[in-house]
């Protein structure tokens, strides 16, 4: 078996690809082996939909398209990363009750963290970033694909 398979997808900052981001990261997850089910699928695909949210919600029309990355490292680490071309790096804000958002970070890092992970930011060569997502693997990998 490969030490590292990746997948990776670019996606117009539509709320649309929202939802095929997340699809897209589910059908790679199975293709390694990862049942649809299982709990970590939906922790995945909750931290996917929050990176994608917020890569579309929070550039202002600057980045016009964003990139999720998937990415397995001997078996063992599960690595997933949104890029977007805006510059400004994702912060926590201050989420009042009546608030519809700012709590997607941290959702993303409470979630993370539950799982024994961690996340992480990046810079492009481009200007913009990568926010990183870091989680356990201890699923059996299937096949391979995108390597």
């Amino acid at each position: 078996m490969a030490d590292h398979q990746e997948a990776s997808v670019t996606l117009p900052s539509d709320p649309a690809s929202v939802s095929a981001a997340r699809r897209y990261v589910s059908d790679v997850l199975a293709e390694w082996g990862l049942r649809g089910d299982a709990d970590t699928a939906d922790t995945v695909r909750l931290i996917v939909s929050e990176l994608a949210t917020n890569a579309v919600q929070h550039t202002f029309g600057r980045s016009p398209t964003f990139t999720v990355d998937v990415r397995l490292d001997r078996e063992e680490r599960l690595r997933i990363g949104v890029t977007d071309s805006h510059p400004r790096w994702p912060r926590r804000l201050p989420a009042a009750v009546q608030q519809d958002n700012g709590r997607g970070m941290v959702i993303i890092r409470w979630l993370t963290a539950e799982c024994g992970g961690r996340l992480s930011v990046t810079p492009t060569d481009e200007g913009g970033k990568t926010v990183w997502i870091a989680l356990p693997w201890n699923v059996p990998v299937q096949s391979t694909r995108g390597m």
